[in-house]
């Protein structure tokens, strides 16, 4: 007969199993141990440092305005001779963004009536049929519309553009950020500066990087594009501010970094409807009649895009990746138990360490009970009877 502790160990359900403290008294593993530690503990150092992880983080809020500056001229067949301010060329206004018109399609002399509709093959958007067949020429005859006439002229735009003199128009970009956690205001147009400083300054990553004023043709250059060809069709660029700001006493600092990218695809034949335009009218009245010139302006929009983030010390944090790399010291223990067992050291002791590290033993209470049970069915053996 067996105990009940017996009955239970084959399904190692009654068994428990616990650390146990092995001293190995070797050079060579008590320095290989405190070498691999300190390894992990740079490791931790660095990261710590490195990553900042010391500190909790806040993200920015921002707001964008933007005033375009500059005037050209232009001398051609269509238009004559036109002086373009801000208000001919920048007519629209977005958030956080901001058009610059660099070429034009002209049809003048606009009036509503009926005309022949120019295209052949697909019906106008911008006209109303009236289900008559007229002449378009000589030879050609096509549907009558309702619509502005003359109808929209379809040419291509000009080559090279009308406005290629606006790369050096520039633009003042106002940002003002916060981060609320923290509760720091800052903008972009640093405190230290004054109306003089703004009056002569030109953005330069090398010699003026701090400048909120850009010349327009030093940001597609710094989107890595050329602004003759951009500005035929148009086309969208991003300016990025980014601001990594370190709150702490001691290493304060918080500056905006700013970058420059093309968001649209530049590649004409592998996109359909390249570039950036848009329509708009200037209305006159002659000889009593109501008539308008209408342009197709092609130009580039400028998408002004604000990143960042602002750390500060705290000590929560500090303690919370403190107590998470602590485990890592137990990869000390698991490579050197992993090395003892291997090849490295003879079978003997490898022998002599397992039967040190590993011990099994039986409860007291348990061994005491399964002999005075096996005592009582020696002086009772008329139980066995039973």
């Amino acid at each position: 007969p067996r105990g009940p502790a017996m009955r239970c160990s084959p399904l190692n359900l009654c068994e428990y199993e616990t650390s146990k403290l092995v001293r190995i008294k070797s050079v060579k593993l008590g320095s290989l141990k405190w070498a691999l530690n300190g390894v992990i503990l740079l490791v931790i150092c660095i990261m710590l440092l490195w990553n900042k992880e010391y500190q909790e983080y806040d993200l920015v809020v921002s707001s964008v305005t933007t005033k375009v500056k500059g005037v050209a001229q232009t001398n051609t067949a269509d238009f004559g001779e036109v002086v373009w301010d801000v208000v001919d060329y920048s007519p629209n206004e977005e958030k956080n963004s901001f058009f610059v018109a660099t070429n034009f399609i002209v049809t003048k002399k606009q009036k509503q009536g009926k005309c022949p509709e120019v295209c052949l093959l697909v019906f106008s958007l911008a006209s109303v049929q009236t289900g008559v067949c007229v002449k378009f020429d000589v030879t050609t005859k096509t549907c009558e519309v309702s619509a502005w006439c003359p109808i929209e002229n379809t040419k291509k735009p000009p080559r090279p553009a009308l406005l290629t003199s606006a790369e050096n128009f520039t633009v003042l970009i106002k940002n003002n950020i916060r981060f609320p956690a923290f509760n720091f205001i800052r903008r972009n147009i640093l405190p230290e500066v004054d109306g003089n400083y703004l009056k002569k300054c030109i953005y330069n990553q090398r010699t003026d990087p701090y400048c909120p004023i850009f010349r327009l043709g030093d940001v597609v250059q710094g989107a890595r594009e050329n602004f003759a060809d951009i500005a035929v069709e148009g086309g969208v660029i991003g300016i990025q501010i980014n601001w990594d700001c370190d709150l702490n006493r001691f290493f304060n600092s918080c500056l905006p970094k700013y970058s420059f990218r093309r968001l649209d695809e530049k590649e004409s034949n592998r996109t359909l409807y390249p570039g950036l335009n848009f329509r708009f009218a200037r209305y006159y009245t002659e000889n009593g009649v109501e008539s308008r010139t209408l342009y197709k302006a092609f130009g580039i929009r400028f998408d002004v895009m604000v990143f960042g983030k602002a750390g500060k010390f705290s000590i929560v944090q500090l303690i919370i990746y403190i107590g998470s790399t602590l485990s890592y010291y137990a990869l000390t223990t698991v490579f050197i138990d992993w090395l003892i067992g291997t090849s490295c050291y003879s079978k003997e002791s490898q022998q002599v360490y397992s039967e040190r590290k590993y011990e099994s033993v039986q409860d007291r209470q348990e061994v005491k009970h399964t002999h005075t049970h096996n005592a009582s069915l020696h002086l009772h053996p008329g139980l066995l009877l039973v």
